[in-house]
């Protein structure tokens, strides 16, 4: 591993002259650019020279192998060093994946019903449901931005904020074809049957992110409809903004106040247009992402919650877990840590790095 980071110190050593440099200093984005490439690889640089340090302690150990006596000793000395020079291997080879800019963001979540009619829009309620659970057991905040209900309480479509550290990170793979198989409670001879649900995840963006023209936008207002009591029937406290050279259309009607909602519309309006945005600028990267663990386009089916047998597949990574009830509940993590784990081998694939080995290696 030392051999294939030989090119780590200079560039450290480098890119803490370039900060220095009053040229440099003077351009702005350049400096910020090079001040958190140092913050990158300060750590990695720690992490090669403690490698090195042990890798000398390891050499010297060996040869108390040799000397009468000593064996024992030198045995158990190896041992730790062989544990910990792996161990920091281990977290060298995180380190040294490239950051995703958007992993800390905050996300918006938009889930709707797909094929299987009324089933479908109640699947579609309960994964709703499940990420909002799954966002407070993490202690992230959910924010409903809109909401489309079906007579019998499922959703035709749920557009909502979560708010909290890392979120897009942790949820970026649950987008997807969703698949459902039971009996529908819409269904009287017990019939079963196959219903979807899409699912999709993208990095909340920022005002620095998309600029928006005023002149790009038609704003329209509306009574809001569902639940909500006589206040919306007497009140055009909806909107509905039209991105024009897009088509882009945003609605939201979840706040009793025009201006929330204006403001809530226009912030899925700058995620929207910056997911464009970044599939525009790195269409090759957005390929690649799409197919990291399996594939995360929206078309493909990722994931079966079969009730008949209660377990949750995902079809990325194999993996099944038998315990649908606590799984629907917001109780995730055995399949979201699993999925950040594949991606993160598949990029030290990428890198020509040997994959973190995991318990089950």
């Amino acid at each position: 591993m030392l051999d294939k980071l030989d090119w780590l110190r200079p560039r450290y050593e480098e890119v803490g002259m370039l900060l220095s440099d009053p040229d440099v200093v003077k351009d702005q984005k350049r400096w910020q650019a090079l001040v958190k490439e140092h913050a990158r690889l300060e750590p990695l640089d720690a992490a090669i020279r403690n490698l090195e340090e042990m890798e000398e302690e390891k050499r010297e150990a060996s040869k108390l192998l040799a000397e009468p006596g000593m064996e024992e000793m030198a045995q158990e000395e190896l041992n730790r060093l062989n544990s910990e020079i792996q161990e920091t291997e281990q977290s060298v080879r995180i380190m040294l994946i490239p950051p995703d800019p958007n992993a800390e963001r905050s996300a918006v979540m938009e889930i709707r019903s797909g094929a299987g009619g009324e089933e479908a829009a109640l699947f579609a309620a309960e994964l709703q449901r499940m990420y909002m659970r799954y966002a407070e057991r993490r202690g992230w905040r959910c924010e409903m931005i809109d909401v489309s209900p079906t007579e019998l309480g499922g959703i035709k479509e749920a557009v909502f904020e979560i708010h909290g550290e890392a979120v897009f990170s942790r949820l970026r793979f649950e987008s997807g074809v969703h698949r459902v198989q039971r009996v529908p409670v819409t269904e009287s001879n017990g019939k079963r049957q196959t219903s979807t649900a899409t699912v999709a995840v993208m990095p909340e963006a920022q005002d620095v992110d998309v600029e928006i023209d005023p002149n790009d936008l038609r704003i329209d207002t509306y009574r809001a409809s569902g639940h909500g009591g006589q206040y919306i029937n007497r009140t055009d406290s909806a909107v509905r903004i039209t991105h024009l050279p897009t088509g882009v259309v945003v609605t939201c009607q979840d706040e009793k106040s025009q201006l929330k909602n204006k403001e809530k519309a226009m912030r899925v309006l700058r995620t929207r247009l910056y997911e464009r945005a970044l599939e525009a600028k790195h269409e090759a990267e957005a390929e690649d992402r799409r197919s990291q663990v399996g594939t995360g386009d929206r078309s493909e089916r990722i994931r079966t919650y079969n009730f008949y047998e209660g377990r949750v597949t995902d079809h990325r990574i194999g993996k099944t877990v038998y315990s649908l009830p606590t799984f629907l509940d917001g109780d995730i993590d055995e399949l979201v840590e699993p999925l950040i784990l594949a991606d993160r081998q598949k990029k030290l694939r990428q890198l020509g790095l040997t994959p973190i080995q995991t318990e089950t290696d």
